[in-house]
């Protein structure tokens, strides 16, 4: 979580932002492809702290990510195709 006013100055991309008009995001695409999502309610967070997931460098392993997404929550358990998603967009974002 962070405060409006911490990002004063910054760029900020939104789940919105993330697309290039109607082409997706690999990990938009990645969690669509994987069936990362079930009720849609977590989702936005949860691709947002993906992408930064794989950004940071914390996508190496399915263990890894697991640690760097442990603070977002699904009550529906769409964890195994959260992580399928993140480690297939990976690949994608990085080559790019």
């Amino acid at each position: 979580m962070t405060l409006a006013v911490q990002t004063d100055g910054k760029r900020v991309i939104t789940i919105e932002g993330l697309s290039d008009g109607e082409r997706l995001h690999p990990m938009q695409q990645a969690f669509l492809d994987h069936d990362a999502l079930q009720c849609g309610y977590c989702t936005p967070g949860q691709i947002m702290s993906a992408v930064a997931c794989v950004a940071e460098g914390h996508a190496g392993s399915p263990d890894q990510i697991r640690e760097y997404m442990s603070g977002n929550l699904c009550r529906c358990g769409a964890y195994a195709g959260i992580v399928a998603a993140i480690e297939d967009a990976a690949q994608k974002m990085r080559a790019v």
